[in-house]
C-alpha cells in the first residue's frame, strides 16, 4: 500500500500512468476487504488524482469505489462512477448498477434481504444508462412467431410436452430446451390464475 502511494504521488503528471500503477491498484483493491480503512484511503487517493479515469479501466478498481462509495451511503456517486468509468466487463459494471440500487432498497425499507419481486422491481425502476448497454436492455419477450407457436402447440396439443415435444419446439422456435419448459411453466401458471 505505501509502495503503491509513493508511486501515486511520483506519477500524479503521468498520462497515462505507467501500466505497473494502474496493475498495482487492481491488484491492491482485489486484495483489500470491501469495508476496510485501508480500501477507503486507497480509493480516495486514486480518486483524487488527475489520472483517475485510468485507473477506472480496471474492473477491480470500479468494485472497489463501488463498494466504498455504497459503504458511505453514497448511491449518487457510485451510480456516476459507473456511468463515467471506461472499463470493459459491461455485464459486471450492470450488474454493479443493479447492487447499488438494491442496496438503496434495502436501507429504504430497513433490510437485509429482498425477494426476486423487489429486485425486479428495481431494475425496471432504475435501468442501467447507455454507457453501460450501448445496445439497450435485454427484451426478454420472444417474437410474436415464436409465442403464436408455443401458444398454438399448448392449445392443440398439450400445456405438458414431454421432453422430446420441448427439444422439438426449442429446434422450431430457435430456444433452448430449458426456455421452452419455462415458458409452459409460466403459460401453466398464468392458465391458473
Amino acid at each position: 500500500m505505501e509502495q503503491f502511494m509513493a508511486m501515486l504521488k511520483k506519477n500524479e503528471n503521468e498520462h497515462p500512468p505507467p501500466t505497473k500503477l494502474l496493475g498495482l491498484a487492481g491488484q491492491l483493491c482485489q486484495e483489500l476487504q470491501s469495508s476496510s480503512p485501508s480500501l477507503e484511503k486507497l480509493v480516495e487517493a486514486m480518486m483524487d488524482c488527475k489520472n483517475k479515469r485510468y485507473f477506472l479501466t480496471n474492473i477491480h478498481v470500479v468494485r472497489a469505489c463501488v463498494s466504498v462509495h455504497i459503504h458511505k451511503g453514497q448511491h449518487e456517486a457510485a451510480c456516476s462512477l459507473l456511468e463515467y468509468c471506461k472499463a470493459e466487463e459491461k455485464e459486471e459494471l450492470v450488474q454493479l448498477w443493479h447492487e447499488i440500487h438494491y442496496r438503496r432498497v434495502m436501507e429504504k425499507h430497513q433490510t437485509d434481504f429482498l425477494t426476486p419481486l423487489q429486485k425486479f422491481r428495481s431494475r425496471k425502476r432504475n435501468p442501467p444508462p447507455t454507457s453501460l448497454c450501448p445496445e439497450g436492455l435485454k427484451n426478454r419477450n420472444y417474437s410474436e412467431d415464436v409465442r403464436q407457436h408455443l401458444h398454438r402447440f399448448a392449445a392443440e396439443v398439450t400445456a405438458h410436452p414431454n421432453k422430446k415435444q420441448r427439444e422439438r419446439l426449442a429446434q422450431d422456435t430457435n430456444l433452448q430446451p430449458a426456455q421452452v419448459y419455462n415458458w409452459f411453466a409460466n403459460y401453466r401458471r398464468r392458465q391458473k390464475s
